[in-house]
């Protein structure tokens, strides 16, 4: 049976179902255990001579690049170690086009990388997806090693196979603190999925505002049913006596860092440093991680810690090696024809954003399109824009609509209130036109979505419609992700088109960075 992860890309977490994350842990327990008594591990090993991983780390880093490059050694595959200091990069040539590149040399691939840059990894995964079938070679995998401060799921796969280790593999709930640099933090920011695994999860986020948590990483908590708390500081959380007995630190990273928040260094890692004195206030079966590495001056863990029972860091970072050859057996189709548990939701369809609005009757253009209104013999009215909303932004929305739309025409335009006088309502009229095409009709339900569209022939209403908001908006050139770390912002010239996916709470979540953002935000017009 071929394996159900073969050609499979990890981005993020979420890339990975919650059953197929404990299959993960599963058989990583399996690798480390065999590993560790000298017994046969064939049973994880890929033997393929055509089969590629490429390192692309355009970051620094030595422990996930290591532990990568001893799991892919782990496999017979070859293993290439591609240097951006040497490289096209160098002479800005593009994601797609290098990789392209590297590809074309072998007939199954898997990039293992680190950008500076969020999203990439989905982006080429798409990128490549057609010139794979073009080139009759098979799909390539991509795995993130940490992408700018957005995610790093192959840290997190070995941060919760290392907790579940911990609570001698009972996942029903977790309390843990997860303290540090979380803004930055893009270890912290994964846990927002990966503590999933876990049926009841209590989280403590401890950090001054300057180093707080995204707050929509604190909403997807929320939404995901955590139990969260907020403290400033590990002295103020170790005032109150619910305290965890899972300690999470991640390092002060300065270099992501603005001149303003680098001036109040040394207050900032004093609320997120621990103390000798805050030791017998914590559980005595309490342990410490940290995805490493530490600072060498002013650790977040001091070093009074190393040799105590509460180093739980050392066997954390040894586990690395073993999760990371699990996930290049599974992308690589050796591991995963056994797994029976639940894969990864298919995509509902969205119903039609468009809805058409039957007419009880065979209308004739309503008065007020004709009071302060050009007169619409045959055209299109564009009504209920905005309804509900103050009159500021009714007129934005109208402004907008004519700007998005280039609407140079002979045309009209007002605020007024509604039949029942109740509300006000943007309305445009347009005499001169006579249709929109698909693409300025869902634009014009991104800009003002419930507004009404009505079709006018010889002074009545042909055909009406009510646009919904989109369940996706992208492919627009007034609308942007804006991430400036984002693949697909517009100064990192990488040529990936804007897309957004609405969210529950009806927000828009960039599809390669996940950053968050308010209707108002996405547009740059």
């Amino acid at each position: 049976m071929k394996s159900v992860f073969a050609g499979r890309t990890i981005a993020v977490v979420n890339d990975l179902s919650r059953d197929e994350q404990l299959y993960l842990y599963r058989k990583t327990a399996q690798l480390k255990k065999k590993y560790l008594s000298n017994e046969d591990v064939s049973e994880f090993r890929i033997s393929d001579p055509d089969m590629s991983a490429y390192l692309i780390f355009m970051e620094n880093s030595t422990r996930t690049k290591e532990s990568f490059r001893n799991a892919v050694q782990f496999h017979d595959i070859k293993l290439n170690v591609f240097d951006p200091g040497t490289s096209s990069c160098t002479k800005q040539e593009s994601f797609s086009d290098t990789i392209k590149m590297l590809f074309g040399y072998s007939k199954r691939s898997l990039f293992i990388m680190r950008t500076g840059e969020e999203g990439v990894c989905h982006f080429l995964e798409e990128e490549l997806g057609e010139y794979a079938h073009k080139m009759s070679y098979d799909k390539a995998a991509f795995l993130n090693g940490g992408d700018g401060k957005h995610e790093h799921p192959t840290q997190e796969f070995l941060d919760e196979f290392t907790f579940l280790e911990k609570k001698d593999w009972d996942n029903d709930e977790i309390h843990i603190v997860l303290t540090g640099d979380l803004y930055h933090g893009r270890t912290a920011h994964s846990k927002v999925d990966g503590l999933k695994i876990f049926k009841k999860v209590r989280v403590d986020l401890v950090a001054p505002p300057e180093l707080a948590m995204p707050d929509y990483y604190e909403r997807r908590m929320i939404d995901n049913g955590f139990d969260l708390r907020i403290f400033e500081t590990i002295e103020d959380y170790l005032n109150q006596d619910d305290v965890a007995d899972i300690w999470y630190f991640t390092r002060l990273q300065l270099e992501r860092m603005g001149d303003k928040v680098k001036e109040k260094e040394p207050q900032l890692r004093t609320a997120v440093t621990f103390r000798k004195e805050f030791l017998d206030k914590i559980p005595a079966n309490s342990k410490f991680y940290h995805p490493l590495p530490r600072h060498k001056v002013y650790p977040v863990i001091p070093d009074f810690l190393d040799h105590t029972s509460y180093n739980g860091w050392d066997e954390q970072s040894v586990n690395g090696f073993f999760t990371r050859t699990i996930e290049i057996a599974m992308v690589g189709g050796k591991v995963g024809s056994d797994f029976d548990g639940l894969g990864l939701e298919s995509h509902k369809k969205e119903k039609n954003f468009i809805e058409k609005v039957p007419l009880t009757r065979k209308s004739h253009v309503e008065d007020h399109y004709k009071v302060g209104i050009k007169p619409v013999n045959s055209g299109i009215v564009i009504d209920h824009i905005g309804s509900g909303e103050d009159l500021e932004t009714i007129w934005n929305q109208i402004d907008k609509i004519r700007r998005i739309l280039k609407l140079n025409c002979r045309s009209s335009h007002g605020v007024f209130h509604s039949n029942d006088r109740t509300v006000y309502k943007g309305i445009i009229s347009l005499p001169d036109i006579l249709e929109l095409s698909d693409t300025e009709i869902k634009k014009l339900a991104a800009i003002a979505p419930e507004c009404t569209l009505n079709i006018i022939k010889d002074e009545s209403v042909l055909e009406k419609f009510r646009l919904h908001m989109p369940p996706q908006i992208y492919n627009f050139e007034e609308i942007s992700c804006k991430n400036e770390n984002c693949i697909s912002h517009p100064e990192k010239h990488q040529h990936v088109n804007t897309y957004f996916l609405r969210s529950k709470d009806s927000r828009f979540v960039c599809k390669y960075c996940e950053k968050s953002h308010s209707f108002e935000d996405i547009w740059d017009i």
